[in-house]
């Protein structure tokens, strides 16, 4: 390669870092992850040659990119808890009550939780649930939060400290979501039914828990 060709390369480059565009890489990259996670969501048995030719590229460039397909599911779900964690923080957001905190984070996050429930369920096969458990350590520690200033105000009611009750709420929601996996629950009617579950498993009556969920839904 001549000297100019390098300095044209190289200037290239500069001129991407520049502006902000991304390379060609990172737009395969960033369409093999919306492509898996569409055929993953719609066949969980999905394999990286199915990813590859959904995505119209070729398997090495999947590999490429992703090692194996649980270092695929892996990165998925890191993105699936990264916008998990930002419902969360968006929902509690300027919300001194702890019971409309409580609700408000529950239905964002049950927004985006929704959309990749069935990855939740494929990633407890792949990830192991301790890796989601690490994963999901900040969304737990600021719902802890919102328990310990409930529990404190006696707005809520409950026997376990505030991070154990925290671990209650989270194993509580990837069962609702297990339960609409496997059409127990109306997708439609779960959002407000999870926010509702986790007040009354903070210590608010039913009927409060309800009528609180029902207006911020309105």
């Amino acid at each position: 390669m001549t000297a100019g060709r390098v300095a044209a390369r190289g200037a290239g480059r500069m001129a991407a870092m520049t502006t902000g565009s991304p390379s060609r890489a990172d737009v395969n990259r960033r369409r093999i992850l919306d492509v898996a996670l569409a055929e993953l969501l719609r066949d969980p048995d999905a394999s990286m040659d199915q990813i590859a030719r959904a995505a119209g590229v070729v398997r090495r460039t999947v590999y490429g990119h992703f090692p194996s397909r649980e270092a695929l599911i892996g990165t998925l779900t890191d993105e699936a808890v990264a916008a998990v964690a930002a419902a969360h923080a968006a929902g509690r957001a300027g919300v001194a009550d702890p019971a409309e905190s409580l609700a408000r984070s529950t239905l964002a996050v049950w927004e985006i939780a929704d959309r990749y429930r069935l990855l939740v369920a494929l990633a407890q096969r792949s990830v192991t649930m301790q890796g989601i458990r690490e994963r999901l350590t900040p969304v737990r520690e600021a719902c802890a939060e919102i328990l310990r200033r409930g529990l404190e105000q006696g707005v809520f009611a409950s026997p376990l400290p505030p991070r154990a009750l925290a671990y209650v709420h989270e194993q509580t929601l990837f069962a609702l979501m297990e339960a609409v996996n496997d059409g127990l629950l109306a997708a439609e009617e779960a959002g407000r039914s999870a926010a509702v579950t986790m007040l009354t498993a903070a210590g608010v009556p039913a009927s409060h828990a309800t009528a609180l969920v029902a207006k911020l839904s309105n």
